[in-house]
């Protein structure tokens, strides 16, 4: 019971993580087309270098190739996106 206790309290007290996301450029060729979009990634993929890699396999299906991933942000970094990446926000 005292474990059960020490468990739950930890668990309350422990910051809950804060989802992930990145902003990022992609083009198709022939004919050239660009796109700016916000996607949500994996805790495990939270940073630029590691974050291009998931991109990729995600808009790749659709043709699109990744040009550059412009940053990696929590939350708070959302609601200033949404209207710049328009139908690119969150779609992959």
């Amino acid at each position: 019971m005292k474990h059960l206790i020490l468990i739950i309290g930890l668990l309350a007290v422990s910051p809950a993580s804060a989802a992930c996301y990145a902003d990022y450029k992609a083009k198709k060729d022939s004919p050239l087309q660009l796109h700016y979009g916000v996607i949500q990634l994996p805790d495990s993929a939270c940073s630029a270098s590691m974050a291009s890699g998931v991109i990729r396999q995600r808009i790749k299906g659709d043709g699109w190739k990744l040009l550059k991933v412009l940053s990696v942000f929590h939350d708070n970094g959302l609601d200033g996106r949404k209207n710049s990446a328009g139908a690119y926000y969150l779609r992959y």
